[in-house]
Parts: C-alpha cells; structure tokens; sequence
C-alpha cells in the first residue's frame, strides 16, 4: 500500500500532466526552498556602557540551518544604522563588532510569516519608523573606520528584552524564515 504522501504526489504530478506541465512525483512532493522549517535566532548576551546592549547567537544558534522552528512566535530583532561611533568601552572585534545604530525588537510575530526579506524589513519599520530593517548577522563591523564586517554578536545602542530570542537574519546561508 502506498503512503498518502506518495499518492498525493502521483496525484499532483498526474493533474500537472494532464495540464501539459511535466512534473516528477519528487518534485511535487517537495516545496522549494530549504525544508527543515527552521531559522536563526539571536538573544541579548550583555548590557554595555552608555545604553549599548551585545546581541549575538549565543550557543544555541545555527547561523547554517536555523534552530528555532518558523512556526514559533519571536520578535524580530531590527536595526537603524545611523553612523553612531562606537562609546567608550567597546572595542569591535570581528566576534563583537559595532552595529553603529540601535537595536530594537518588535512583538512576537511567526517566522513563517516573514516571507522575505523585505517583509521583514517592514516588520521593522512599521514599528519603529523609517531607517529600521531587520538586524543581520554581519552586520557588526570593526578596523580602522569600521570598513570590516564580522560575525557572532555586535554591539550596539537600545534596549532589548533579556532571555528571549529574536528573529534575525543572515545574508549568505538558507537559515532565515523564509528559506
């Protein structure tokens, strides 16, 4: 006896051929995009001096696959980068780097409702105005004049909530909401 899943497969895949389109039974079967249904997600790791705040990964984030289900409800962690030097007693590093802005996060929202990117810039700037994007993973940045972009955590102004977890994303691997 075969599966449902398998027979609903034929079944898409028989509809799509009689409609003139060649479609496998695999390919029917598997929507497009990375399939696990995770993503990554960053927490407050640290308050600094001058009203700045470390975000960061911390251990239990994977930047590679995600490691929170898209189905759960998080806030988006949002940045407005304005230019601001880093204060005294932040150092960047390509670890810890300088967001040189503010972060901010919105209420909780379902990954899965961040169908892309600039969905979840408009999470950010419906929240908090103009200028707020959703934070990304490289965006911390370090070196003379901040020219190099690093990873892991940044360092930046605002006041996020302590022990939850943001939605963030990451420009280079298929661990956002919306892969």
């Amino acid at each position: 006896m075969r599966s449902v899943k398998t027979a609903l497969a034929l079944g898409v895949a028989a509809l799509a051929a009689a409609a003139g389109s060649v479609v496998t039974p695999a390919a029917a079967a598997t929507p497009s995009g990375d399939a696990n249904g995770k993503a990554m997600t960053w927490t407050l790791l640290a308050d600094g001096p001058s009203g700045t705040v470390q975000v960061g990964g911390g251990p239990l984030s994977n930047p590679y696959q995600g490691d929170t289900a898209t189905t759960t409800a998080l806030p988006v962690l949002c940045l407005r980068v304005d230019g601001s030097p880093a204060p005294a007693g932040i150092t960047p590093g390509f670890y810890a780097g300088w967001a040189r802005g503010a972060v901010a996060a919105t209420n909780p929202i379902r990954g899965t409702r961040l169908t892309s990117r600039a969905v979840a810039d408009g999470v950010c700037a419906n929240n908090f105005g103009t200028g707020w994007r959703m934070a990304e993973f490289h965006d911390g940045r370090y070196g003379p004049n901040l020219e190099s972009s690093g990873g892991w955590s940044y360092w930046a102004y605002g006041d996020v909530p302590a022990g939850t977890r943001f939605w963030t994303a990451i420009n280079d691997q298929p661990a956002n909401p919306w892969n």
